[in-house]
């Protein structure tokens, strides 16, 4: 499941974070690649031994969690701090797959990686190109969305970044492992829970309502690890 979450910061956390990144210090993305990614990765991320990074880490974290969107999809059970990226000058991410497990920086824990989630930070017209390619079952997906939305996937879909020919852009990234670590129940209890929500706002608290939420909760008892 591709899911666009709007909005997880708004224009002036935006903004904040630009000015900040703007005056970091950026070292080759190649420092956190294995031997594969270095043949097909050409981008600069933010150190994680920046100063900056532990804050901005955080608050790109904070915005996702507070998205009911994002929980709804994701299901997190645990967040790994969100990483920044930029591309510029023809930087690209040719096609790859997530490494299945990440480890948490802060605490040196090892996390299954479910999702993926990239927070854009550059408007759509700051650049060209760049866009996120995602492949799953129905085909390719083109993602460049607004400054401050996420986009949410499996993270075991390919994808890349295509070349930035002009303009720079800049983008946090993260992985989550989720309380349901199947993709096809994660999609179809997001489906349930968005189908609840819509019958609540037309029926209420009905008998009916009621019993599909006690349906959702059956389930997830059921897949949650």
């Amino acid at each position: 499941m591709l899911l666009h979450v709007p909005e997880v910061l708004s224009k002036a956390e935006v903004a904040a974070i630009r000015a900040r990144l703007d005056q970091a210090g950026w070292v080759s993305g190649l420092q956190t690649s294995g031997a594969q990614a270095a043949g097909c990765k050409q981008n600069l991320q933010l150190s994680v031994d920046s100063p900056l990074f532990g804050e901005l880490s955080r608050q790109v974290a904070e915005g996702l969690q507070r998205h009911p969107l994002f929980v709804a999809a994701a299901l997190p059970k645990h967040v790994l701090p969100p990483m920044f990226n930029r591309y510029q000058d023809g930087g690209h991410y040719g096609n790859h797959i997530d490494n299945a497990i990440q480890t948490d920086r802060f605490t040196g824990r090892k996390i299954r990686t479910d999702v993926s989630t990239t927070v854009f930070l550059s408007e759509p017209e700051e650049y060209e190109g760049g866009e996120l390619i995602a492949e799953d079952s129905y085909g390719c997906h083109e993602v460049k969305l607004a400054a401050g939305d996420a986009i949410v996937y499996p993270s075991t879909s390919l994808h890349r970044v295509e070349p930035v020919t002009g303009g720079v852009r800049v983008a946090s990234f993260l992985w989550t492992q989720s309380l349901v670590r199947d993709a096809w129940r994660r999609a179809m209890l997001f489906d349930l829970d968005m189908t609840i929500l819509k019958l609540r706002s037309q029926l209420g608290d009905s008998a009916e309502v009621v019993a599909l939420t006690g349906h959702y909760h059956k389930l997830l008892q059921q897949w949650a690890e």
